[in-house]
């Protein structure tokens, strides 16, 4: 991955880790304990919030919604064994 997208790695490596090393306070943990339908729950959640945030015109809300998305996105992402390499690779066949 380019260098301004190492974020992406490092947020999912958390996430695996947590999967793999539960924490008692985590949210993703959480989230992992409460299984697909919760997490499923709270990306359709958070989609909602980014339309909301678009319709509103708020660049700050916009910005901080998609970041909660893409999150979200990424516990699904652990939850089912899939990769950044796995959508990378699914998104350069759309090219």
């Amino acid at each position: 991955m380019d260098d301004k997208f190492n974020i992406l790695q490092e947020v999912y490596d958390v996430i695996e880790d947590r999967k793999r090393n539960p924490k008692d306070s985590s949210y993703t943990n959480y989230l992992f304990e409460k299984g697909l339908d919760k997490i499923l729950k709270k990306i359709g959640e958070e989609a909602s919030e980014v339309i909301i945030g678009a319709k509103n015109e708020k660049k700050d809300e916009i910005q901080y919604e998609i970041a909660d998305l893409i999150y979200h996105l990424m516990v699904l992402m652990v939850q089912q064994g899939l990769t950044w390499d796995d959508i990378t690779a699914e998104l350069r066949k759309r090219r």
